[in-house]
């Protein structure tokens, strides 16, 4: 008996694009290291991925694990996706049953996912040794399977595990696996190459050649209803993206992949990369209207559901992706920004930043300058004081490539001729003090004494660690006078010694990191420890985010 289809796929599901973009970050990428994502998460991720535009989102393998038959089951009540369709991810039937009596398949069907995805073995060599059944069991296996899904109403998807390995030891076998799967009924066969070891152009012969052999029609032309060909890679050779590039060249019309490239090992084909790379590079339209330039805020909205920090050098989204740092560079960009960027960032939702640093020139602070809302166009002095200053402060172990608010103040000084006095500082100390032996814990404390509103204030704050302390003691001093402070919090904090052949006479530089629930900033401070370096970090943060509230000193 046929069962309901889940009742969050849009009215138009039943009609394929005759190209798919599909998403497998809640089940593939779920599996990178150090990621657990609770069933939440996923309900929180899905929704971001459909307002992306994808087609499909590959929730999980339900009837496998626990909390992937919830999400299912929680979804149907709560999702409403308006462009994907959820798929439900499980495996071909045992071998020596039928389809419609293995349980984990009836928990496919039970899961009320409009589509399935089915893993099967595609290697001669898997079917045998790791399924320990024979090749023409796993073809009854495939063929059993697809056609069970199918007569029960699902679009099924087979995901052709280890095929271009198999291909390349048996391809007349894996050629039969691909085979028996469109019998079935299947709408998609994705090509795994579930190692990561192929190259771009092994990837592209062997979907050429299969193509042909098979008879699907090149994806350029394929028409609703056609079979597909589709591209899951993964990253073991630093490969992904361009391998899921070279089967869409070679005729593919479906790709999988996981947003930021999460997954296993190395992680999957990072599904955005490849997304721009065929709408921006190729012309094809596979998002919805505006989803491409959504892509850098949902990629770093599922970098904070998934608690993984994004990769700032990640292509398109990441925060270096068009970031400036020579001095040449700047130069030409003054000119005209296309020269040294390969697409206009604002496409992908991105933005082109300055880099300021020791390779910085006068073009690059003027346009660092004109980032921050200062035109110093025709301010000489002004940029050549900045210069000179940079590379001084630099060759004294600062950085302001990483530290946008410190340049600003440094910026504003040389502008203004001093920087805002919210305070002044009369002086700081911190106490670390551990009571007992080994295996105790030390406790810190600091004392900040300043003056603010027209009066001396001295407080102390306790804190996890020196400088832990003195940023709550700061606070506690400030927020009389400055109430505001209170939204400010401090959520990264990083430390380097500099010449460490000095031993405990190095140089140390701290970089922190300040949000106030909206936006955030980060400052640099050096010093000959690391506390005098944090205390000056923390009071450029606290400047810095007192002037971006529209406070006025008092």
């Amino acid at each position: 008996m046929t069962s309901q289809v889940n009742p969050v796929a849009p009215a138009t599901a039943s009609a394929p694009s005759t190209f798919h973009v599909y998403d497998t970050t809640l089940r593939d990428g779920a599996q990178q290291e150090g990621m657990n994502l609770s069933v939440a998460d996923k309900l929180a991720i899905a929704p971001l991925l459909d307002e992306l535009g994808v087609g499909f989102i590959e929730g999980g393998w339900p009837g496998a694990i626990p909390k992937d038959t919830d999400f299912f089951s929680r979804a149907a009540k709560e999702l409403t996706l308006k462009n994907a369709v959820l798929a439900a991810f499980g495996a071909t039937r045992k071998a020596g049953i039928r389809a419609a009596d293995d349980q984990q398949v009836l928990a496919l069907v039970a899961s009320q996912a409009p589509v399935v995805t089915l893993v099967a073995k595609s290697d001669i060599r898997h079917a045998e040794r790791a399924l320990r059944t024979t090749g023409a069991e796993n073809l009854a296996m495939i063929t059993d399977t697809v056609a069970f899904l199918v007569a029960e109403g699902r679009r099924v998807v087979l995901d052709a595990e280890h095929f271009f390995d198999g291909y390349r030891f048996d391809p007349a076998y894996s050629r039969a696996a691909v085979e028996a799967a469109f019998a079935a009924g299947a709408e998609v066969v994705a090509l795994c190459d579930t190692n990561g070891g192929m190259l771009p152009e092994w990837v592209g012969e062997i979907v050429t050649e299969l193509r042909d052999a098979v008879g699907i029609p090149d994806g350029l032309f394929a028409q609703a209803g056609d079979p597909l060909l589709g591209m899951h890679a993964h990253n073991d050779s630093g490969c992904a993206v361009a391998n899921s590039l070279a089967a869409v060249a070679a005729g593919a019309a479906h790709v999988q992949g996981t947003v930021n490239g999460y997954g296993e090992r190395t992680g999957n084909a990072d599904l955005i990369t490849v997304v721009a790379n065929l709408e921006l590079k190729h012309g094809r339209t596979l998002l919805v209207d505006g989803g491409l330039q959504e892509t850098t805020r949902i990629a770093h909205a599922i970098s904070e559901i998934t608690n993984i920090s994004p990769y700032a050098r990640q292509p398109y989204v990441g925060a270096s992706a068009f970031a400036h740092k020579a001095g040449l560079h700047a130069s030409a960009i003054k000119v005209d920004p296309d020269l040294y960027q390969h697409i206009e960032p604002t496409l992908v939702g991105n933005d082109m930043r300055m880099l300021i640093s020791d390779m910085a020139g006068r073009a690059s602070i003027e346009l660092k300058g004109r980032e921050m809302g200062f035109d110093l166009s025709d301010q000489g002095d002004v940029l050549s004081r900045v210069t000179h200053r940079v590379k001084e402060a630099e060759a004294r172990g600062y950085t302001y490539d990483a530290a946008d608010a410190s340049f600003e103040l440094l910026l504003r000084e040389e502008i203004a001729g001093e920087r805002p006095q919210f305070f002044r500082v009369e002086s700081w100390r911190t106490i670390v003090e551990r009571a007992g032996g080994r295996g105790t814990e030390a406790t810190a404390e600091a004392t900040v004494k300043l003056h603010a509103g027209g009066k001396r204030i001295v407080k102390t704050g306790e804190g996890n660690g020196p400088v832990n302390a003195l940023d709550h003691a700061l606070r506690l001093a400030l927020r009389r006078v400055y109430p505001e402070i209170e939204a400010f919090e401090l959520i990264d904090f990083k430390v380097r010694i500099l010449d460490t052949e000095q031993g405990t006479d190095a140089i140390t530089r701290v970089l922190i990191e300040m949000t106030d629930g909206a936006t955030s900033w980060s400052t640099v401070g050096v010093g000959p420890n690391l506390i005098e370096a944090a205390w000056e970090a923390l009071t450029d943060s606290a400047i810095y985010g007192l002037i971006h509230a529209d406070v006025q000193p008092r």
